[in-house]
């Protein structure tokens, strides 16, 4: 029971890596407060948790709204009386196109749901973990826009996750002394609706550019997540853990 009496808020949480976490996180002793734009697939989750046994809430919204990252946070405290973690994991990979021909409102719509959201979940998580004493905060990034792992066509999502990496590490800094801990869960490809499930040239064609030669399920990406919200990543913070089934290391 990795997170046993803790209180974590999951965003992104109605399907895929969010969704899996989730359930993983209950089954370690988790309380839940679940986000995510869709409301129906959201109370399925909340009641699959609570089948299990586990203690979940759920509110729908959009993580580029600053009173919906309120809202989480206050439900988080109302329902279960302190915040103990966040695994920020919603976002999107937008519209692939190079950047002289994409729209200025598709640039705006990938940035302000991965980077923007990202900065507003942390103004309202950090001021409540920094009065306890204690914190993890997890954001989902990727190992595009970090190192060499650049891909043609993603200049937008590229920018919003390296924008999100030099976020995590300045709040790191920031915020370590007052006992909050900041890190980047950094995915290969995952098996989940945003990437492409119902195609399988694409999913093969993105498994093979492993050097693993397969895709993660979303259940794997989530037990890197438990890590870092659990004590046994107490000296971690400021980190962009890689889990990418060796992605990054053939870009090199």
């Amino acid at each position: 029971m990795e997170l046993s009496g803790k209180s974590i808020i999951v965003t992104g949480a109605s399907s895929g890596i969010g969704a899996a976490a989730a359930l993983l996180f209950a089954a370690e002793g988790a309380d839940l407060v679940l986000g995510a734009r869709r409301s129906a697939e959201l109370e399925t989750v909340t009641e699959r948790v609570r089948r299990g046994g586990g203690r979940a809430v759920f509110l729908a919204g959009d993580v580029r709204d600053e009173a919906y990252a309120g809202a989480l946070v206050e439900l988080a405290l109302r329902s279960f009386g302190r915040l103990d973690g966040a695994f920020n994991n919603a976002g999107i990979v937008g519209r692939m196109a190079p950047a002289a021909e994409m729209d200025p409102a598709a640039w705006t719509d990938v940035i302000s749901t991965n980077l923007t959201g990202a900065f507003l979940a942390a103004r309202a998580q950090i001021p409540v973990m920094a009065r306890q004493r204690q914190g993890s905060i997890v954001f989902t990034s990727s190992f595009v826009g970090h190192s060499n792992g650049g891909l043609p066509g993603m200049g937008a999502y590229a920018a919003s996750k390296a924008g999100l990496n030099g976020l995590v590490q300045s709040l790191a800094s920031d915020h370590a002394a007052e006992g909050v801990r900041v890190n980047a869960l950094l995915p290969g490809g995952t098996i989940t609706p945003a990437g492409g499930e119902g195609d399988p040239s694409t999913l093969a064609f993105v498994a093979g550019l492993h050097p693993v030669k397969r895709m993660a399920e979303p259940g794997e990406i989530a037990q890197a997540a438990l890590f870092l919200l659990s004590d046994r990543s107490a000296f971690m913070t400021g980190s962009p853990m890689i889990v990418d089934g060796g992605m990054s290391v053939r870009l090199l």
